[in-house]
């Protein structure tokens, strides 16, 4: 199956805390980075090192809001846009949420409607970010604790109408398709199906904690075989151009953190 972007390999997510160990671990092809954490003209040093040494180094926002009623935040966006550009990435994104409404910030990515209404709303978003940014973006999907009733469709279909008007590439991430399997009993082997993978930017995995019945997708607790399992079966249906270990707390030793890699790596 035909990828939607060139190789990037096998990444990590950069934080501060863990540069220096990302800087001397092995196997690390690319990273991605928080968007927000950044700004234009005052990069860290350890970034600019790696993008030295030739490391693709890729934005990811986390406030967009695309999927929210209310106008975008085109500042929001022509950030994105400026951190992107100042590190040449190839790709930058952000989710298929909203995060704010009536003024509230709800802190968290919410899951979308997914109606036809909620569809247009989105997509229009998606086109005016996409004339910002000027260059390849890509919409992951989340983890969500709640589905709103009357669904008029379901997320991989809601995902695939979404490309296909937009042209937007999407990010897979499997631990959230294992978070969803756990706590709203959907079928990540039919959404693999179902999801237009020929519109892969890449993939994500992530650790996750299950507390009273409740599997929390953490980023802090080690990738469960499970969430592997999910790599191995959107594997068996196209090639990623690569995939991403995501750790956002309780940073292990960098041995750790290496055998992760190496487990992504091994089911690629």
């Amino acid at each position: 199956m035909a990828v939607a972007t060139d190789r990037l390999g096998v990444g990590i997510g950069w934080r501060p805390e863990i540069d220096l160990s990302i800087a001397r671990m092995p196997g690390v092809e690319w990273v991605e980075v928080i968007a927000e954490n950044l700004h234009p003209g005052h990069l860290p040093a350890a970034l600019t090192e790696l993008r030295a040494r030739g490391l693709p180094v890729l934005p990811h926002a986390v406030s967009l809001s695309l999927g929210g009623a209310e106008p975008l935040d085109t500042r929001r966006v022509e950030h994105l846009a400026a951190v992107a550009d100042e590190l040449d990435a190839p790709v930058a994104s952000d989710h298929v949420c909203f995060v704010r409404a009536g003024g509230l910030d709800a802190g968290h990515l919410v899951p979308l409607p997914r109606t036809r209404e909620a569809l247009d709303v989105l997509a229009g978003n998606v086109r005016l970010a996409q004339s910002i940014i000027g260059r390849p973006f890509a919409l992951e999907n989340i983890a969500a604790l709640l589905e709103w009733p009357d669904a008029e469709m379901d997320e991989a279909a809601f995902l695939r109408e979404l490309t296909e008007r937009t042209g937007c590439l999407l990010i897979v991430d499997v631990a959230n398709l294992y978070a969803n399997a756990r706590n709203l009993g959907t079928d990540p082997a039919a959404f693999l199906d179902e999801v237009p993978l020929e519109r892969l930017a890449y993939v994500h995995v992530a650790g996750g904690v299950e507390v009273d019945g409740i599997y929390h997708d953490t980023h802090t607790h080690p990738v469960r075989p499970e969430v592997l399992d999910l790599l191995t079966e959107l594997r068996r249906r196209a090639e990623p151009p690569g995939a991403l270990l995501e750790r956002d707390g309780a940073y292990p030793p960098d041995d750790e953190l290496a055998a992760e890699l190496a487990a992504v790596r091994d089911r690629l």
